[in-house]
């Protein structure tokens, strides 16, 4: 049986703030746009799901936490870019608060940390022996 990856949903705080952020910092299409959930179709086919965090709740029964200003989601989602410096830069411009500046890592990539308006951790990557 095969299992695949297509969508990736991150409750949010508040929605328009998060869609304004996505959109802005990476370019992102919006596939769905409804009152408590907006898609982004990103290339290659995979879907970045945003969902006020009450309406998420009501699919779950439970409301996610919120996180508190400041700290970090325990989410991560790890972005491959061309352009590593000007993504970090448009990301920052957006609303994303640096936490580690881009760096080769172990395992070779050079990437930076940052964290989205809700604080969800936003890995920006180009990939190792890219230029």
């Amino acid at each position: 049986m095969l299992t695949r990856l297509s969508l990736v949903i991150l409750a949010v705080g508040d929605l328009p703030r998060a869609r304004r952020f996505y959109e802005e910092a990476f370019g992102w299409t919006r596939a769905v746009d409804v009152p408590v959930y907006v898609e982004h179709a990103l290339p290659g086919g995979m879907r970045v799901g945003l969902y006020q965090r009450e309406g998420f709740g009501h699919n779950t029964g439970r409301v996610p936490f919120r996180v508190p200003e400041g700290e970090l989601a325990p989410t991560e989602l790890y972005l491959g870019v061309e352009d590593l410096e000007g993504a970090v830069a448009r990301a920052a411009a957006a609303g994303a608060r640096l936490l580690s500046p881009a760096a080769p890592r172990e395992w070779g990539d050079t990437v930076a940390y940052l964290a989205d308006p809700d604080g969800n951790v936003l890995a920006l990557a180009r990939a190792a022996g890219a230029q």
